[in-house]
């Protein structure tokens, strides 16, 4: 990407050259924009409040959200895609939930944010 120049002059030289060298590559800001971008959606924020609380399987989403199943599948692979959910076989049904403790401190902690006074 084509480094612009800033009009400014720093006020603390010192902090922007230590904040500089710890400033993550242009690919981590990318893949970070996208997991919020997809966290960003609401019909996905309730699959998620949803599986934070049970694993569920596509029919009870669909029953749940008031949504067809396709559309519940269609959220659930972008989910998967972004790693945020996992598909687990039981029987002749797939129940999803959220993937790992890293998923669900991060939902824990938006939560936190959100409600605190």
């Amino acid at each position: 990407m084509k480094e612009i120049q800033s009009d400014c002059t720093a006020v603390n030289p010192e902090i922007v050259k230590k904040v500089s060298s710890q400033m993550p590559d242009e690919n981590l800001l990318g893949d970070l924009s996208d997991f919020f971008k997809v966290m960003g959606d609401a019909t996905r924020i309730n699959i998620l409040w949803a599986l934070e609380k049970e694993s569920v399987c596509v029919n009870d989403l669909a029953v749940l959200l008031h949504m067809t199943k396709s559309a519940v599948s269609h959220q659930l692979k972008i989910l998967r895609t972004a790693k945020l959910v996992r598909a687990d076989k039981k029987g002749k049904n797939v129940y999803y939930a959220l993937n790992d403790e890293h998923v669900k401190t991060i939902w824990a902690k938006a939560i936190e944010h959100l409600t605190e006074k």
